[in-house]
């Protein structure tokens, strides 16, 4: 197959097999939030796991039939549904397309932060206040502190009643942290403040993520080939060790059952106090439900790769499928393993919740000592380069194929001699850098994941709502793999549950605006459709868009399915709203 430099094809390079190993960077993004859930939820976090999986599942259905319907297209099932949405109007295809991908390539940004925490804590540690290097700081220096030392003074009055001795002790012991942490750990070249946004930050998690990124691009850029054999051993060095995390504390008897009976959300988010099933609490739940749909459903991008597969009506189908077999396992045994050996004030661990720490609690869950703790360190930071790299693979090809349909600007579209789309996974790096001065730090983590994950339950609900509108208007293509007919009916139906996690969901992570900001993004595919669909393609799509669906050049056929996507957009739309007045966060 030629694989011309700029306008050639992909290369149908992969079995089911090679998909599935792309797709098996998903189950560790369950590490990406476990410990923000668990300190939202408190001791329903598990249930909501487990939950959120079986609708990821059952979703994937209606995934599976519309990517075996589209064997020619790259970009995963936002393509593939968007193409159901033409009809109806040219705004909603572009949408469900942009918010899958500003959903997807936030991993990129999140999972080179947390490593880039590793590899800190790992080479630049800061010293704990009880080290020895710190004692013997404290005993060289001791003398010169006074009760009339400027920081000891404030120290003494913000704690009421301390000694001068202790408050001596105390500020000489911080002092002695703070000197002799390594100058790289704290290193901030500058910082930039957008109102509405956050904080930019260029430190050394910057530096690090950006170094990794680059990194990643690197091994893409060969080919998908050689993408789905990086992943393949990563993936089993990597899950199997995290397959053990999940079992071990099962057949040892180390769970505690007290961390996961009497399941109640808590009184507020992170307070690690049960609390009851009011209105408070069912909003922490549904927070936790938006929130880990980012990663229980993610395994729908095994289907993101339809057009370099062998035989794609054959594989396309099995590739989700067993990507989602694979997730359930993961995403049921870790977060209970999890929760039943740590309870909750283990998860409420500041270095659990903003995931630097996750790999030393793994360690210590299956009983191992420091060298089996620092293992899974390591095994921490190449689990996250796994879901780097499944997500890069996936979103970029998002790109690409938005591109070819005539949705993204062209420039997009271009191959490179290994049929890989490189401007488009240059522009997903671009787009990071900046996400990544944002997520920084803890409060910019958090607030791009609730951003991002607008975008995804969007693209999800408009999906879901595909599949039906498939089976109206486009019966007559032909579908190597077809749902049940009542399964397409309860994932529709699952299509408004998401929109209720959207509405009362994006509030509870600390951003009021979550949901608002997350909207304005979306809205920016607008002028970005309107300058490629009107200016550049003259208001009509490219010819091979039109075929895919079967239709002459120009014509998008007839709307069979009248006023129903309509009035399923209007519904959707008042379910999010509805949701967002009714459901508070506890007082």
């Amino acid at each position: 197959m030629t694989t011309e430099t700029g306008s050639g094809q992909m290369v149908r390079a992969l079995t089911w097999k090679g998909a599935f190993w792309v797709a098996a960077g998903v189950p560790p993004l369950v590490l990406f939030s476990i410990g923000g859930i668990a300190g939202t939820t408190g001791k329903v976090a598990f249930v909501v796991w487990i939950v959120s999986m079986v609708m990821g599942f059952l979703q994937s259905f209606t995934y599976a039939e519309m990517a075996g319907m589209f064997g020619n297209k790259s970009g995963g099932t936002s393509v593939y549904g968007a193409t159901a949405w033409l009809r109806y109007g040219k705004l909603i295809a572009p949408l469900s397309v942009w918010c899958n991908w500003f959903a997807w390539t936030p991993v990129l940004s999140l999972g080179c932060a947390i490593a880039a925490g590793y590899i800190l804590n790992a080479l630049f540690p800061i010293p704990l206040a009880d080290s020895q290097p710190v004692l013997d700081w404290v005993t060289a220096n001791l003398a010169n502190y006074t009760a009339e030392t400027p920081s000891v003074v404030q120290y003494m009055a913000d704690n009421a009643g301390v000694t001068a001795e202790a408050a001596i002790e105390a500020v000489a012991s911080a002092d002695a942290v703070s000197a002799l942490t390594p100058w790289f750990r704290v290193y901030e070249a500058f910082q930039i403040s957008i109102p509405g946004l956050g904080t930019l930050h260029f430190n050394s998690t910057f530096i690090i993520g950006v170094i990794l990124m680059l990194l990643i691009l690197a091994i893409q850029e060969r080919g998908i080939a050689n993408t789905a054999n990086a992943q393949k051993w990563l993936a089993i060095i990597v899950l199997t060790p995290l397959l053990l995390v999940g079992l071990v504390p099962l057949l040892t008897g180390a769970i505690d059952w007290m961390n996961v009976t009497n399941i109640v959300p808590p009184t507020a988010a992170y307070s690690g106090v049960d609390g009851e099933w009011n209105l408070g609490g069912w909003t922490l739940v549904l927070g936790g439900l938006y929130i880990a749909a980012w990663s229980t459903y993610g395994f729908e991008t095994a289907v993101c790769y339809t057009r370099e597969l062998k035989d794609p009506k054959r594989d396309t189908f099995r590739a989700i499928f067993y990507s989602g077999l694979l997730c359930m396992v993961f995403f049921f045994l870790i977060p209970f393993s999890f929760q039943g050996v740590l309870g909750q004030e283990g998860m409420l661990a500041p270095e659990i919740v903003d995931g630097t720490g996750i790999g030393e609690a793994l360690g210590n869950m299956i009983g191992g000592g420091p060298v089996v703790t620092q293992i899974f360190v390591i095994l921490m930071i190449m689990a996250l380069f796994l879901a780097i790299m499944t997500a890069m693979a996936g979103s970029s090809r998002t790109l690409y194929q938005g591109s070819r349909d005539g949705w993204l600007p062209v420039y997009l579209s271009k191959l490179n001699d290994h049929g890989v789309p490189r401007r488009a996974m240059w522009t997903d790096v671009a787009f990071n850098v900046f996400l990544l001065a944002l997520a920084s730090d803890a409060g910019g983590y958090f607030y791009v994941l609730a951003i991002s994950n607008v975008g995804y339950i969007l693209f999800n609900f408009l999906n879901l709502n595909a599949g039906w509108i498939h089976r109206i208007d486009n019966a007559h293509m032909e579908r190597p793999w077809k749902a049940p007919t009542w399964l397409i009916g309860l994932n529709t139906v699952l299509a408004f549950v998401n929109a209720l996690f959207l509405g009362a969901g994006a509030k509870v992570w600390g951003y009021e605006n979550a949901l608002w900001s997350g909207l304005i993004f979306a809205a920016f595919i607008f002028p970005v459709f309107w300058y490629r669909h009107y200016l550049v393609d003259g208001g009509k799509f490219p010819k091979e868009a039109y075929e895919d669906l079967g239709l002459p050049y120009g014509e998008m056929g007839q709307r069979r399915a009248g006023m129903l996507p309509y009035l399923a957009l209007a519904a959707g739309a008042v379910v999010v709203l509805w949701a967002n007045w009714f459901f508070v966060l506890p007082a």
